[in-house]
């Protein structure tokens, strides 16, 4: 009886995000897809020395759990190195672009380790987000390295800050979903004249301390997905989307935009939680139009975050052969669940910020 409990629990587990709920218990299993595979695989490993001594019930989620493991696995290898990169690197003599993608925690005092972070990398964009007033203090020790900037300064852990060393036509601060969940929207020009728009964004996660639900979430994300169709140009998207790549929403967003993802094929490049490491999910995320070439993408050290900082290296070639996009384009139907999400999300009322 309690090895049946025990694989009907993990059964359980294993299918909880398919469920149609946006409570963070069924949203938040999504992000576990990599500890929940090495989980099943040593349970099966078990299962499968013990088969001859399991009962017929036991037999059968053993099943179960096998069907599951097995479309993690499918969900999982697009992310893996041994599978074809979706976002190509470019052989040129272009001089690449960086950005460095940081959620600094707000709470984190250790400000020097940012700073020497950026003074050593140089990046050409800056972003931070959960930065307030402190953070915003300190990180005038580097403003001069940088010609632009835009600081929404908050104390409910969605403050955001934006720096560039690059020509910027315009940079403005968006609410898609609520007035204080700010994003940036900035429309820039490269080194080699090429016009792009930079997006940072930090939705609010699903969890039991913050948002009850991933409706203002899922809501920030697809609004996002929709300002950039009406957009002509080459677009980068990056920030703490609180959201792993393979969930419905974002999905759903990569879809709506026609954007390409970096990860896949080159590794999970897991940002959070800096501090434990079998716990340890890729929820910094960026996306990119087909114009867009991504050189390279890592983290760098923590700066004593629960988030390591996302450092990559990029270029804008408009004027040559785009890399293929794969990305479907969304069906009917999933237009109409993309409407509704964002409107779901705009009703929703948080009663933690």
């Amino acid at each position: 009886m309690i090895v049946e409990v025990l694989l009907f629990c993990v059964v359980i587990l294993s299918t909880l995000h398919y469920w149609p709920f946006q409570h963070w218990v069924f949203r938040n299993v999504a992000f576990a897809k990599i500890q929940l595979s090495v989980l099943q695989t040593i349970l099966l490993i078990i299962l499968l020395i013990q088969f001859s001594y399991l009962s017929d019930i036991s037999k059968m989620l053993s099943v179960l759990i096998v069907m599951t493991w097995l479309h993690n696995l499918i969900i999982l290898f697009p992310y893996t190195p041994i599978y074809p990169k979706e976002s190509k690197r470019i052989e040129t003599t272009q001089e690449t672009l960086s950005f460095l993608s940081v959620n600094v925690y707000q709470y984190n005092q250790q400000y020097h380790l940012l700073i020497d972070l950026i003074k050593r990398l140089k990046p050409d964009i800056l972003l931070t987000v959960e930065s307030d007033k402190h953070w915003e203090k300190a990180l005038e020790d580097v403003e001069d390295l940088f010609r632009y900037a835009k600081k929404v300064p908050q104390d409910n852990t969605y403050g955001i800050h934006f720096y560039t060393k690059l020509k910027a036509k315009s940079i403005q601060v968006n609410y898609f979903v609520a007035k204080d969940l700010p994003s940036i929207e900035a429309d820039l020009i490269s080194k080699n004249g090429d016009e792009f728009t930079f997006f940072g964004v930090h939705p609010p996660p699903p969890s039991p301390t913050e948002e009850t639900t991933s409706k203002e979430r899922d809501a920030d994300i697809l609004a996002l997905g929709k300002r950039i169709q009406k957009l002509n140009q080459p677009c980068l998207v990056v920030g703490d989307f609180n959201n792993v790549a393979w969930s419905k929403s974002s999905k759903l967003f990569k879809k709506s935009a026609q954007l390409l993802d970096p990860r896949i094929g080159r590794g999970f490049i897991s940002t959070f939680h800096a501090k434990y490491l079998f716990f340890r999910f890729p929820i910094d995320l960026i996306f990119h139009s087909k114009s867009i070439y991504v050189q390279k993408l890592k983290t760098e050290k923590p700066i004593n975050s629960d988030h390591f900082p996302l450092y990559g290296e990029f270029v804008v070639k408009p004027d040559v052969y785009k890399q293929h996009c794969d990305t479907a384009k969304p069906t009917e139907g999933e237009k109409e669940t993309i409407e509704e999400m964002i409107e779901d999300g705009k009703e929703t009322k948080s009663d933690n910020r």
